[in-house]
């Protein structure tokens, strides 16, 4: 007998329903729910260790999110038939989940937890990875895994002046704002999301939107848990011992120490050899046994020191770890033009933060083709962003492109996209980070934008970004918002709020927030804090290069775009490919063909002009329609008593009478042409029978008429 499964509905304003389902699936896992939408279906899992294990002082959680090819009804293509590693849709969906989850667990829960999401069924009218996140809470608010939630995660998008919640994806391709929002019934933690130069206005109206769907979701599972007895009473756990004699004579003999170095204004590794120092004297006192007994605490409680004394220099004296004001950016210097083997290039240094940006064009054989189950289609804008551990000085191993490099990646990629004009070209923008204090994906936006300038390529503006911190003090009400925030302050601090931007407004934005209960108030003076320091940054990087340059690079591939009738497409293919093969070696040049409409675009590829003209000729050759009114250099290939035959394209020829050959009179054809000479024609008719009428005549100037003598 089937079991009887609960169920919880949601109602969304525009009357479509969310429906989460527990009871029917994966019952051996310590939740387990399935949310549907339409058609689209998640099963989504979470599973907790019941003790921590031995020196874990943090939440090792995570989040897996996988979509099957059958819930789409495909079968992965390639070799293997099953699916591999996580595309990096699957990757940024799983960050976006965490990033929401991470904060609202209980500081002190270190046991082990895995939050596995599956997209089960697929309907192209529903988003999945909008649903994710509110699937994942549900699974943890039935469980009785100890939790401060519930939270969810919805998509915001407007479209033609309206706002709607959980767009389909094709209404996401119409959206000039494109949100996914995450919060609580108490207040928004995640943000993330691409715009077409908005204003932090309508930023903020997408989010209080997003957020009030937020309240009614969590509520929804808050129902749904209280129908559940496993929910009902969480587990106990106990999972870090502390020594509060210890923790108060390490505040009592440090903090004003910690407090003085922080106020020297010293750079990052000074700072931090000077914090060292202050820990080691403290230290000191104790015997090599007691050391080793109380290390690991102590490390613990000198650290809790460093937050408190660090936060209270900027909240009571206004100033930061490297002595700037709150709104202060730090220096600034770029240079383009400096790899002389790349088609675009540029170095950005803010501060202990640089970004050398590559930019190599390509052909559309060279666009990032996506073949998933949601998603199948192409990119020809596309960014990598690579972080190695040489930028922030340490010595670790590199194993493979880490989630975090393909989530700052994708941010700085939309913030740059919508600059991006059409044109034919597909292009790679690669963002190696050098030095690392803070901030680096708003570096890769600004490197990104000078190299593609210096690429020649026309974006319709430049777009630069920035990085806000806030701290806080809930006790007292105080708050600061810092501009182009450090690692450290990054670290210690209660948010992290990238802005992008053009001088006309944003592009793209990421907000991960440590505090419950931030308020819109703070929220709206960080994004006009954030616009002052986006457009100061704008203007030094426009001191290096204020515009586009006007012309590609020579070692740059240059692309000519033949339009040609769709049913010519298969003549220059030719069998197997052997025509276009044979053409682009010929030449070497680089030839795609795509069919638009009842046209077939043919792109040739390459650098030297000479070889792309004879390319570019051949296809015109072997894709020829003659076209009345249009004049042609043909080939004289017989002579008859009434005229000349003459081949106007290959294997197309006209009839040039011996009535058009001259405005005078011809008594034979042999007095102005021979076989093998070269003519201008004027095609003037083409009959019923397709036959072709060519004139010489036409092209030559009319003689004046003789006028008589007056008898």
């Amino acid at each position: 007998m089937s079991p009887t499964p609960i169920t919880q509905t949601i109602s969304l304003a525009d009357g479509r329903i969310i429906e989460i389902e527990t009871g029917k699936l994966a019952k051996q896992a310590d939740g387990a729910v399935v949310v549907k939408m339409g058609g689209t279906m998640l099963l989504a899992t979470v599973v907790s260790a019941k003790e921590a294990k031995e020196g874990v002082d943090f939440l090792p959680l995570t989040v897996e999110y996988r979509e099957k090819f059958s819930a789409a009804g495909r079968v992965p293509g390639g070799f293997l038939k099953r699916e591999a590693r996580p595309t990096d849709r699957e990757i940024l969906t799983m960050r976006l989940v965490d990033r929401v989850l991470r904060p609202i667990f209980p500081s002190d829960y270190h046991a082990e937890i895995q939050i596995f999401i599956s997209l089960i069924s697929w309907d192209p009218e529903h988003a999945s990875d909008s649903l994710a996140a509110l699937a994942a809470s549900a699974a943890i608010s039935i469980s009785d895994i100890p939790f401060n939630g519930p939270i969810s995660e919805v998509r915001v998008a407007r479209v033609n002046g309206e706002f709607i919640v959980n767009p389909s994806p094709a209404q996401i391709l119409e959206a000039d704002i494109e949100m996914m929002i995450g919060g609580s019934e108490e207040s928004v933690i995640m943000v993330e999301g691409e715009m077409q130069e908005v204003s932090e206005a309508e930023m903020l109206e997408a989010i209080s939107i997003a957020h009030a769907a937020i309240k009614d979701q969590c509520a929804a599972q808050k129902e749904l848990a209280a129908k559940i007895e496993k929910s009902l009473v969480k587990r106990e756990y106990s999972h870090e011992t502390h020594d509060a004699d210890l923790k108060a004579d390490i505040s009592k003999n440090t903090y004003d120490a910690v407090y003085a170095v922080a106020g020297l204004g010293l750079g990052k590794a000074e700072r931090s050899e000077k914090f060292k120092e202050v820990f080691v004297n403290y230290m000191s006192k104790y015997s090599e046994e007691e050391q080793a007994e109380k290390m690991n605490l102590a490390k613990v409680y000198f650290h809790d020191v460093e937050y408190d004394a660090i936060r209270a220099l900027v909240l009571d004296e206004g100033k930061r770890l490297d002595g700037r004001k709150t709104t202060e950016i730090r220096p600034i210097w770029s240079e383009i033009d400096y790899l002389p083997g790349s088609h675009g290039s540029s170095i950005f240094t803010r501060g202990e933060t640089q970004a050398l940006a590559t930019v190599t064009l390509g052909t559309k054989l060279d666009a990032n083709r996506i073949d998933s189950p949601t998603m199948v289609g192409e990119e020809t804008f596309y960014l990598h962003y690579n972080f190695p551990p040489f930028s922030t000085g340490e010595a670790r191993p590199v194993r493979g492109v880490s989630r975090r490099e393909i989530g700052h990646g994708n941010l700085a990629q939309r913030a740059l996209k919508t600059m991006i004009p059409d044109n034919p070209y597909s292009i790679r923008l690669v963002s190696e980070i050098l030095e690392s204090n803070g901030s680096s994906s708003m570096a890769t936006v600004c490197s990104g934008t000078l190299a593609l300038m210096d690429a020649g390529i026309q974006i319709k503006r430049p777009v630069s970004g920035i990085a806000m911190g806030l701290i806080t003090n809930p006790e007292n009400g105080k708050f600061a918002v810092l501009s182009d925030i450090l690692g450290d302050e990054d670290h210690l601090g209660d948010m992290d709020f990238k802005v992008t931007g053009t001088s006309e407004g944003i592009t793209a934005c990421q907000m991960d927030i440590k505090v419950e209960g931030l308020s819109f108030e703070i929220l709206e003076k960080a994004l006009l804090q954030a616009r002052d320091g986006r457009l100061h940054i704008l203007g030094e990087m426009m001191k290096t290069i204020s515009e586009p340059k006007p012309t590609l690079k020579d070692n740059a591939p240059k692309i000519v775009t033949v339009t040609i009738p769709k049913e010519f497409i298969g003549a220059i293919i030719g069998p197997g490919g052997k025509v276009i093969q044979g053409l682009q070696a010929e030449t070497e040049t680089v030839i795609t063909i795509e069919e638009v409409g009842n046209t077939g675009v043919v792109n040739i590829s390459g650098v030297d002009p000479v070889m792309m003209k004879m390319a570019e000729d051949k296809i015109r050759e072997i894709a020829f329609i003659p076209t009345v009114g249009e004049t042609y250099n043909g080939l004289v290939r017989s002579i008859q008593p009434y005229g000349a035959f003459v081949e106007i394209g290959k294997g197309t020829d006209g009839l040039l009478h011996i009535s058009e050959l001259a405005w005078q009179r011809v008594e034979k054809v042999e007095e102005h042409l021979k076989e093998g000479d070269r003519v201008d024609v004027k095609l003037i008719a083409i009959d019923d029978r397709g036959k072709l009428k060519l004139s010489r005549k036409a092209l030559l100037p009319k003689p004046e008429a003789k006028q008589e003598t007056a008898k």
